[in-house]
């Protein structure tokens, strides 16, 4: 039973999860692109919003980049530069510091989202619960830095999660082995972001698709004035 647990968790799911993303985000836009917003409520109050929303989008953007190059970056690439140990010190300095930016906006945003009666009867019931998910997420990544802390010179959960993100995109068969032996709190933070992800599609969380890209690559701008 733990190996079948196991098993379909490390190896199936993240295959469902990121299946129904991409099917779910590309049907969503096609369908209901009228719901394809963030869906702002800084009319009902802006002070709790402004320092929540900016902290935890600089926290979380740096975790999500992070995350993407510290785990799809092969072993064999970054080892010419740095040692796995000085990464994994790295990793937890920097990503903790994002964490803890990310946790002081997540938990202004979801105060100001309860305690606020206009925000709450205007929010979605997926707009609670992908919050408290995120919580639930950064708490658990956060108390794993404590577990890294312990073993900081072994940096072999951070290759055996390496390898299994990038076992992934590689097809490798049997990918729950690269973590079965882990603790499980780093199990949880993968099913958890797992699910997250399965559920982006149905959540205000699309509109990170909408950022303004290009914008940033523009040639030049025309500045006007009144006459």
């Amino acid at each position: 039973m733990f190996n079948f647990l196991n098993s379909f968790m490390f190896s199936y799911y993240p295959y469902i999860a990121i299946f129904i993303f991409i099917l779910g985000s590309l049907y969503r836009y096609e369908n209901n692109q009228y719901t394809w917003k963030s869906g702002s409520s800084q009319i009902l109050e802006n002070k709790l919003l402004f320092w929540g929303s900016n902290l935890f989008h600089f926290g979380i953007l740096f975790l999500i980049f992070g995350h993407f190059f510290g785990l799809l970056t092969p072993k064999i690439l970054y080892s010419k530069i740095i040692s796995p140990d000085k990464k994994q010190i790295i990793a937890m300095t920097f990503g903790g510091i994002a964490g803890i930016f990310c946790f002081i906006g997540l938990t202004l945003l979801i105060y100001r989202r309860m305690s606020n009666l206009r925000v709450f009867f205007t929010s979605n019931k997926t707009d609670i619960i992908i919050l408290l998910m995120l919580y639930v997420q950064l708490l658990i990544g956060l108390s794993s830095i404590v577990i890294l802390y312990e073993h900081i010179d072994n940096p072999n959960t951070m290759i055996a999660l390496a390898n299994w993100v990038q076992g992934i995109f590689l097809f490798t068969p049997d990918l729950y082995l690269f973590v079965i032996n882990e603790h499980w709190l780093f199990k949880f933070h993968l099913f958890l972001g797992m699910t997250i992800l399965l559920f982006f599609p149905f959540t205000r969380l699309v509109h990170a698709f909408s950022f303004p890209y290009l914008y940033l690559l523009r040639e030049g701008y025309q500045i006007t004035r009144k006459l």
